[in-house]
């Protein structure tokens, strides 16, 4: 599973801008350092949703390659509701 979460590093450590939720303890991470003057924040989240996606379609091959599947009608009501998709 790949969850990305913004952060702050100050004073030798990273303060999370939220706490990741259902992680198993010592989970590996990676940290980037972003220069802050020259990120744009609009391509700092569209990076973001594209990892997000990447991590999705992975996580969709592993459930379709175990066998755990749902109906193709639930999967299109949630991405409907997640990207405000009118039905």
């Amino acid at each position: 599973m790949l969850k990305t979460i913004a952060g702050i590093y100050q004073n030798g450590q990273i303060q999370l801008t939220e706490l990741p939720q259902d992680l198993s303890d010592r989970t590996q991470v990676l940290v980037t350092f972003l220069d802050s003057g020259k990120i744009d924040p609009s391509k700092l989240s569209q990076l973001i949703e594209q990892l997000e996606t990447i991590a999705g379609i992975q996580q969709g091959f592993e459930e379709l390659n175990s066998g755990q599947t749902r109906p193709i009608r639930d999967f299109i009501q949630e991405m409907q509701h997640k990207y405000d998709i009118p039905g």
